[in-house]
């Protein structure tokens, strides 16, 4: 897995790509808790459009995020799932918890429909 991140105002993207897994969760919290204490940032958006696989350790991994985000105020969101990705989100329930955005500028600007997938 690759991880990438940016500040961008009072947000942090971060863009990952490969498999969020039990061999990539650990290194998933481990990047993104360093990148949040050095932003201060309000709002995590997770670019999940080139993630080709999610286990239930990716998606504990994501709900570690949530719960840190709003234990400090913030939130977490999620943009552009990719297909085989979207299913095993709509399973778990993180869909009612957790905006779903089609796009990195929609999810940074606040504004748009919520993304709804299949």
């Amino acid at each position: 897995m690759t991880i990438e991140w940016e500040q961008v105002g009072d947000s942090l993207v971060v863009r990952l790509a490969g498999e969020l897994d039990v061999h990539t969760a650990e290194g998933f919290k481990r990047e993104v808790s360093r990148a949040l204490e050095k932003t201060r940032v309000s709002r995590l958006v997770l670019n999940l459009k080139k993630v080709s696989f999610i286990d239930s350790s990716g998606l504990g991994a994501i709900l570690g995020r949530y719960k840190a985000m709003s234990q400090r105020g913030g939130r977490l969101i999620i943009v552009s799932p990719s297909r085989p990705v979207r299913p095993v989100l709509k399973l778990s329930g993180l869909h009612g918890i957790i905006p779903f955005f089609s796009s990195e500028g929609a999810a940074l600007a606040g504004e748009g429909e919520v993304a709804k997938y299949r």
